[in-house]
Order: C-alpha cells, then structure tokens, then sequence
C-alpha cells in the first residue's frame, strides 16, 4: 500500500457490530486508512469491513501494555501514523451486570476497571506519544483522541458499581489528557452514549440485545454516532469540544 502522509489515519480499537463497524465504514468511505483492532480479529463483522472496505484487522488485548504497543508500531508500519484513534471498549464482563454493591464479586468489579479505564490509559498514551510528532494539519491539528463512554460516566445507577466506576475514570482520564493535550495540538474528546445503542441486523431493522427492536428512533444509531465522531475529527481548533453527549429524542434523563 502506498502511503500519502496527508491522508488520515484511523485506528479504532474495539471491534464490534455497533459503534466500531459504523466508525470503520464511515472513515474508509471518507477516504481515510483505517484499522480495527480487538481480541478476536476473525469476528465475521470484521471480516466484512476487510473485504468490503479495505479495513485492516489486528488482534490486541488492549489491557496489556506490551499488546498495545505493538499494535501501534504496527499500524504505523502498514498505515502510517494515526491522526485519528477511537477507544470503544465498554469493558464489562457478563458476571457483574446488575450485580448491588454487596453482590458483586471483587475480581468482576477489577476486570471491568482493568478493560475499560485502564485499557482507555493505554490506548490514550500510545496515541498521544505518537501524535505529539505528527505535522499539524491545516487546522492546527495533530490528530484526534475519542472515547466512548456510557451513561454511567454521568450518574452511577443502582446495581452498577463496577461500571459506574469504570466509566467515571475513563471520563477523568479524557478530561485530564484534554486538559494537557490540547494546548499541543491534539483533540480529546470524551462522548457518553446515554441510551441503548441499535445496531442494524441481516434484516434490516435495529436493535439491542437487552433493550430489543428500536421503535420510533427511541435507540441511539450508531452510524450517527459515527458521523458524530468524524465531525469531532474535523471541528476547528477554535471550538474543539470535550464532551459530547449523545442520546435519542426519547430518551428519560
């Protein structure tokens, strides 16, 4: 592949039908080289994105630190340098959903932490210690940090301790690399989806697993969310946003 230091670059790490595979269309469709990282690679949702888009696939545990490093020197070696990377990682194990405080169990809870925040901290600093080197861009700018985040970024529900803890640190890990980043060129954003998120099935409809079939556009659709997260990418440093809040008409808040 021939490589044109101008054309961006998107790393997105977390792979999956919903927010990943729309972010991944919609970057390649923009003209950007575009790899998808997660810890199974062959997921078929991924295959489709290789064939169909040109994405690349690597597989990575985001939670070791080693891992995380290699999969960035190996992105620069096949893509060049990331101008853009998203962290769409939730991070919660099956065993602690709706789990009270006094029912969770404490390696659930830590595992939660480990693949949400921590795994946001060492995605984040991959990202900025190779962007800090990039060419600012017409804008000014030297690339684009973004993670999704969750409801519980925001308000810790009853019965979701863990992920209430999870997703707070992550909101204060983005808020102090903006904080410190940005005056460097580099846009952090932190983005709480607060609402069941409706990927498109086989069928054409939407849906969540928990929440069921969206009606009435009452789920937030990942491929605005997508659109969301490219806008972000090109905003003027002028306005840079931090965080941005996502969530349908509907939605109770």
């Amino acid at each position: 592949m021939t490589k044109n230091p101008a054309q961006d670059v998107a790393l997105i790490v977390g792979g999956g039908p919903g927010i990943s595979s729309s972010c991944a269309r919609l970057f390649a469709k923009e003209g950007m080289r575009v790899a998808v990282a997660a810890r199974q690679p062959d997921k078929p949702v991924l295959q489709t994105l290789e064939k169909d888009h040109g994405v690349r696939r690597y597989a990575c545990d985001a939670t070791d630190p080693a891992a995380i490093e290699l999969l960035f020197q190996n992105v620069v070696k096949d893509l060049g340098t990331p101008t853009l990377v998203v962290h769409n990682i939730d991070g919660r194990v099956p065993g602690i959903f709706r789990k009270t405080i006094t029912e969770a169990e404490p390696g659930m809870a830590f595992d939660t932490l480990r693949n949400s925040a921590f795994s946001a901290f060492l995605v984040g600093q991959q990202a900025a210690r190779l962007m800090r080197e990039n060419e600012p861009n017409a804008n000014g700018a030297k690339g684009t940090i973004i993670f999704t985040n969750a409801s519980a970024a925001l308000k810790g529900y009853p019965s979701s301790g863990a992920f209430a803890m999870a997703c707070h640190a992550k909101a204060g890990l983005a808020e102090s690399m903006a904080r410190e980043l940005m005056p460097q060129g580099i846009h952090v954003a932190n983005v709480p989806i607060d609402a069941a998120i409706g990927w498109t099935r086989e069928d054409g409809t939407r849906a969540h697993r928990l929440a069921g079939t969206t009606v009435d556009d009452n789920m937030a659709d990942p491929d605005r969310i997508a659109e969301t997260y490219l806008q972000l990418h090109r905003q003027h440093r002028s306005t840079w946003a931090f965080e941005v809040v996502l969530r349908p008409w509907l939605e109770k808040w």
